[in-house]
């Protein structure tokens, strides 16, 4: 049981909101790109992604996983993000840091779709059962290199009015 669900129930839950943040993440960034804040938008993908982060550390574990290192370095990334969009407002650098870690949070988000595909797909596990293999370096590989481009033009185009 977590939070008074059963452990299949939470993990669905867990699914939805990921994919509910990895989509309007990415609806998020296109408005980075587009130059527009998109804020009702932002604020679910931020809101949603910070509760799949924290939400994946009530999952049972025995001892410190990857999965673990990513759910703290996504939490932090989060929680920077969110400061600069809302408490200091994009103003000067904190613009750049919101783009950034809005972008970094998607991407981490991501990262772990594609990780747990490759555990949960049949298809998948076929070409990369321990998730150390080739097909999974260069799936991973590609990922991280559309974030990356994704990341340096959202900051180029990224520069809305502030407040």
């Amino acid at each position: 049981m977590v939070l008074g669900m059963t452990l299949t129930a939470y993990t669905i839950l867990h699914v939805v909101l990921s994919i509910i943040g990895i989509v309007t993440g990415l609806i998020a960034v296109g408005g980075l790109l587009a130059g527009h804040r998109l804020p009702v938008t932002t604020a679910i993908f931020l809101i949603t992604t910070l509760a799949t982060t924290l939400g994946g550390f009530l999952f049972p574990f025995n001892g410190f996983t990857p999965a673990i290192g990513v759910g703290i370095v996504s939490t932090i990334v989060l929680l920077v993000t969110i400061a600069a969009r809302y408490i200091f407002r994009l103003h000067g650098s904190w613009r750049r840091v919101y783009v950034g870690g809005a972008v970094i949070a998607l991407y981490l988000n991501s990262f772990v779709l594609v990780a747990q595909s490759f555990r949960k797909v049949p298809s998948l596990n076929i070409y990369a059962p321990t998730g150390s293999e080739t097909p999974f370096a260069i799936t991973q590989g590609v990922v991280l290199a559309v974030f990356v481009v994704l990341g340096i033009l959202s900051v180029w185009r990224f520069r809305p009015a502030v407040g």
